[in-house]
């Protein structure tokens, strides 16, 4: 009989010690997965948050303000923007100011053929950043305009 309730009270030692075991090897696993999920996405999250900025800025030139009636049909309407270029080096901005009035000519006409309702949304000022600039590194010979910034952008319909 004293046998009989040692083994019964083994039973219930060994019992208790399985009870505790299964939820700590859950808090475990819950700790290892929450971990392994911190230490693979977090840091790609971080990655995309700073993206890399151009090493070096070219040499920036104004080309002041421009005036233009849009190429709208019912109504009256105009823009007028400022625009800062950046070229390449600095033999880039002595071509540039030898050929100032072609540029500012072939501006000029790429902004006046557009629509107010086109020049007013991101995307349409967008590919009338990408046309400048394409349009000017056909005229100019050597390097080129990296990029093109509107300092001022106003448009307005009568």
């Amino acid at each position: 009989m004293a046998e009989e309730a040692k083994e019964a009270q083994e039973g219930k030692k060994g019992g208790s010690k399985k009870l505790l075991f299964i939820p700590l090897l859950l808090l475990i696993l819950a700790g290892a997965g929450g971990g392994a999920y911190f230490f693979l996405f977090a840091k790609k999250e971080k990655k995309e948050e700073h993206a890399p900025m151009p090493t070096q800025v070219g040499v920036m030139m104004d080309l002041g303000v421009f005036t233009v009636n849009l190429a709208d049909r019912d109504t009256d309407a105009f823009a007028r923007v400022s625009i800062t270029l950046e070229l390449s080096n600095e033999k880039v901005r002595q071509e540039v100011e030898k050929r100032l009035p072609i540029i500012k000519d072939a501006i000029i006409d790429v902004i006046s053929s557009k629509t107010s309702a086109v020049v007013k949304t991101p995307e349409g000022r967008e590919n009338l950043r990408l046309e400048i600039i394409r349009r000017i590194n056909t005229i100019l010979l050597e390097g080129g305009v990296r990029n093109i910034y509107f300092t001022e952008f106003v448009v307005q319909t009568t």
